[in-house]
């Protein structure tokens, strides 16, 4: 299995943290964002190598990282220098199994979250269910879900919609840039895009692919801290704990 970490966006409700840093490289508390995720991830055994595709303006700051990582990381730069020139998260997820030649299973997540449970429960449920899968968390302020990925699952939690930014809502359960892809699947997603998939948010890819083929969601046990802009940052560097679930 394969972890693909997502971190190619420019994070401009940041500046000037990230004008000329990379988001997922920030500190929280005594570690990066992507430190946190990749420690944990590593702790169960079944990831055996880790790509992050990323811009060619941070790319250089994720080489650095990589090297002192202690990690089998390999840095994928998708040409990209601007926010308005950025593929978007699909094309890059794309770009990097082209650039890689990757056939594998895929764990995908994105490079600026961090989590308050271990992301390992979520890699043994995806085993257990033998499917793609995706999770999932309650949320009951209609104006966040009308800005996230809504999703739709049945009572196996097999996931049956999922809508990026649905101005309305058909559920209350909201989808996190956290996804595990089987090999098989992976290898549609040039398919999705033809058939017209979104390709900025990740979640246009789950959104299409369960309406192709059988995807599960799990409800997370905890909660993810989203880092969007300088107040959730300063929010996260105050109350995270780390992953004490």
């Amino acid at each position: 299995m394969k972890c693909l970490i997502l971190a190619a966006g420019y994070a401009t409700r940041l500046y000037p943290l990230t004008e000329n840093f990379p988001k997922p490289l920030l500190k929280v508390g005594e570690k990066t964002i992507l430190d946190w995720l990749l420690d944990d991830i590593g702790s169960c055994g079944l990831v055996d190598a880790y790509i992050v595709v990323t811009n060619h303006k941070f790319a250089v700051h994720f080489r650095e990282w990589a090297k002192g990582s202690g990690l089998p990381i390999t840095v994928v730069d998708d040409g990209t220098s601007t926010n308005e020139t950025r593929l978007g998260a699909v094309r890059d997820v794309m770009f990097a199994i082209d650039a890689l030649k990757l056939d594998d299973d895929l764990l995908m997540i994105a490079g600026d979250n961090v989590l308050d449970f271990s992301l390992t429960r979520f890699i043994r449920y995806a085993l257990e269910k033998g499917t793609s899968c995706t999770m999932r968390y309650r949320e009951t302020d209609v104006k966040r879900l009308r800005k996230s990925g809504v999703s739709e699952t049945d009572g196996n939690e097999r996931l049956i919609s999922l809508e990026e930014k649905p101005a309305e809502p058909k559920s209350e359960w909201c989808t996190p840039p956290f996804y595990f892809y089987k090999a098989a699947d992976a290898a549609r997603i040039k398919d999705a895009i033809a058939d017209g998939c979104g390709t900025d948010a990740p979640g246009s890819l789950a959104a299409w692919m369960c309406r192709h083929t059988v995807m599960h969601s799990m409800e997370m046990p905890g909660s993810r801290y989203d880092i969007g802009d300088t107040a959730s940052y300063e929010n996260v560097q105050k109350t995270y704990k780390g992953i004490t679930r």
